[in-house]
């Protein structure tokens, strides 16, 4: 079992992995050139060694509902052939279809979609998280840091909750 200072070392030995820490001392890393609109290949490398690589796109690894396999036993082989698989399979999409219309014209949020706005987040330990909307997306900062995106405010708001967060004015 590698220890989180391995794990780290490990994911960043991978050039086209870049690094983005996040709330609580935890650590993401988001594969840029992605063919699919999924970017995170490392979640939440947590200072305990915990951590989850994403495996969505591989038949033969038993992962949770959002496509992601615990490392928090792996080797650094497994992590290793993990990680290798993860980014091949996510760099090559047979399903993208290459449009040749223009993209139609991004339109401003409606009331619908950011009725319950965004706002600052607090958990019983006081650490706070930020959501906001922008460029058609939620995203949940911890200071300045990129925590998290999201598409829609309800699958935000799920995964603070999920966190152990509440908006500010509940906390």
């Amino acid at each position: 079992m590698l220890n989180v200072e391995q794990k780290l070392e490990v994911l960043q030995s991978y050039p086209q992995l870049q690094r983005k820490d996040v709330s609580l001392g935890r650590v993401n890393f988001h594969y840029e050139d992605s063919a699919y609109e999924k970017k995170i290949v490392a979640f939440h490398i947590h200072p305990n060694g915990n951590g989850y690589i994403y495996a969505g796109l591989l038949p033969h690894y038993e992962t949770n509902d959002k496509g992601f396999v615990n490392i928090r036993d792996y080797s650094e082989a497994d992590l290793r052939t993990l990680l290798d698989e993860t980014i091949k399979a996510m760099s090559t999409n047979p399903n993208a279809v290459e449009s040749k219309e223009p993209e139609p014209a991004k339109t401003a949020p409606t009331l619908a979609t950011t009725s319950t706005g965004g706002g600052t987040w607090i958990d019983e330990d006081g650490h706070t998280l930020t959501l906001k909307y922008e460029d058609d997306m939620w995203y949940v900062y911890s200071g300045l840091h990129l925590d998290m995106a999201f598409e829609t405010r309800s699958e935000a708001g799920e995964y603070l909750k999920d966190e152990g967060f509440k908006p500010q004015a509940q906390a």
